[in-house]
């Protein structure tokens, strides 16, 4: 016996979950919620999403305890979290390698949803808001990145708030109200410090949506089949909750590697200088995670198609539902398919190291020609596969191949 149950026993417990069901609300959904029997370690990265929500929570309150959203001052105050807050470095360092690690777990966890079909009926909802949460975390992490109030980040917030004058009509209004006036200055900076505190509530809010719509619809599995029966599920607790821990171990250990070891390497050098509006730098480039969708930008001329672009790059994923017309959910049993999901990841990581070489040259055809190839993956390829692709016979149920596998 778990020490859940026994705590359930308990008559003061009992008493106040009669009134308020908390504990067995709890124990039902964390410890005897049935998931499939066959998940493997790709299905970890969800939780180490939540873990590192939480990481960038907490060291983003104790940030704010020490950052002043100033122009003037702003600067300033991070250097002096760096140099003379109690492990203010350690703290900041956490926060702001942090950004990357959340979306590398992200990331992988979505390219695991498009490889097992984990947006098929009738799972929509669910991914649906997995999207939503990738949108929110873009805009937070942007604003973050506006804080430190250096070089890349004042530039940063320059061309990226620009791109919204490219919508006609309504383009320059935007601008103006992410701006507080008519330039990136004071007011942009208070703007984006409240909403970059207040965004992960929202995720927050959102995540607990997602698990909700998730313990409705039960977890995908490598198989892409539904889970038929007891035999095919076992309860979450001690199963995956001790494979969810092992996985946060292994996490930490390549975590750490950055925080302690390379804490800049994935940041930007020009952002140790402070923002100077009359000197632009050489080559203004967003984080690592945004420049696929930089990339995508920059390979068009025309700049509302540009901007039009690199937001259906991300709309689309809301599609997916119905762009894939196969009746098969997993890669596994779809020979064509999974040719084409590699070729597509390969295309992801083209177009995110072309985006963080200038526009020109072999830089530039290597984004023109992704960006053709990520549209096409979804629009043509996708829905074209799903009706002439013939795919491998799918087993009667979950148990099945994990026992011939037991007894192999």
């Amino acid at each position: 016996m778990s020490a859940t149950p026994s705590l359930l026993d308990n008559k003061l417990v009992k008493w106040f979950d009669q009134r308020l069901p908390i504990v067995s609300t709890m124990h039902h959904a964390g410890m005897e919620y049935p998931t499939p029997k066959n998940l493997t370690y790709w299905w970890n990265f969800g939780s180490l999403a939540g873990f590192m929500l939480v990481v960038m929570m907490v060291t983003g309150i104790f940030l704010a305890m020490h950052y002043t959203p100033h122009v003037d001052y702003a600067f300033a105050s991070v250097e002096r979290i760096m140099r003379d807050v109690n492990y203010g470095w350690l703290i900041r360092y956490i926060h702001m390698n942090g950004g990357s690690m959340f979306f590398v777990v992200v990331y992988i966890h979505v390219f695991r949803g498009l490889y097992y079909g984990s947006y098929k009926s009738p799972r929509e909802v669910l991914w649906w808001l997995g999207i939503v949460i990738l949108l929110l975390m873009m805009a937070t992490a942007f604003m973050g990145y506006v804080l430190p109030w250096g070089q890349m980040s004042f530039w940063g917030a320059t061309v990226i708030t620009n791109l919204f004058s490219a919508f006609p009509l309504v383009g320059n209004w935007i601008v103006t109200l992410l701006w507080g006036g008519f330039s990136v200055d004071n007011p942009t900076l208070n703007r984006f410090f409240s909403l970059h505190y207040l965004l992960p509530f929202v995720i927050a809010a959102v995540v607990f949506l997602h698990i909700w719509a998730l313990h409705t619809t039960k977890s995908n599995n490598p198989l892409g089949i539904e889970a038929n029966g007891p035999q095919d599920t076992i309860p979450f607790h001690p199963y995956y909750t001790v494979k969810d821990l092992y996985g946060i171990g292994v996490f930490l250990i390549f975590y750490s590697l950055f925080v302690f070891f390379a804490p800049n390497a994935l940041g930007d050098a020009a952002n140790y200088i402070p923002a100077n509006p009359l000197q632009t730098p050489p080559h203004i480039v967003p984080e690592w995670y945004f420049l696929p969708y930089y990339a995508i930008l920059r390979s068009i001329p025309n700049k509302l198609l540009g901007v039009l672009a690199m937001f259906g790059s991300i709309l689309i994923l809301f599609l997916l539902p119905w762009l894939d017309t196969s009746r098969v959910r997993s890669a596994r049993f779809r020979p064509i398919y999974k040719l084409v999901f590699w070729v597509f990841v390969i295309c992801c990581v083209a177009l995110t190291w072309a985006g963080g070489k200038p526009p020109e040259g072999l830089a530039l055809w290597v984004a023109r020609i992704g960006t053709i190839y990520y549209f096409l993956h979804f629009l043509v390829f996708m829905p074209l596969i799903g009706w002439f692709e013939r795919p491998l016979a799918l087993p009667k149920s979950i148990s099945a191949p994990v026992l011939a596998g037991g007894k192999a």
